[in-house]
C-alpha cells in the first residue's frame, strides 16, 4: 500500500485501500499498524485533520480493529 508522507511529529505517512477500508499508518518510531474496516470520510478526516496524531487518538484508536506490521 502505498503511503504519503504527512506533516505530524507522531506519524511519518499514511495510506489507505479504499477497497478494503484499510488505513495504514507509520509512525514516526518506524511501527507500522493497518487499521480495518475504517470508512472513506474517517480517512479524509485524519489527512485534513490539523492534528492527525489527536485525531488518530480519540477516532480510530480503540475503534477499529488493527494489526501491527
Amino acid at each position: 500500500m502505498e503511503r504519503i508522507p504527512v506533516d505530524s511529529s507522531n506519524i511519518n505517512s499514511i495510506g489507505y485501500d479504499q477497497e478494503s477500508m484499510t488505513l495504514e499508518v507509520e509512525f514516526a518510531n518506524g511501527n507500522i499498524y493497518q487499521y480495518f474496516d475504517v470508512p472513506p470520510r474517517v480517512h479524509e478526516n485524519l489527512m485534513k485533520a490539523d492534528s492527525k496524531g489527536k485525531f488518530l487518538h480519540s477516532q480510530i484508536k480503540g475503534v477499529y480493529r488493527y494489526a501491527r506490521m
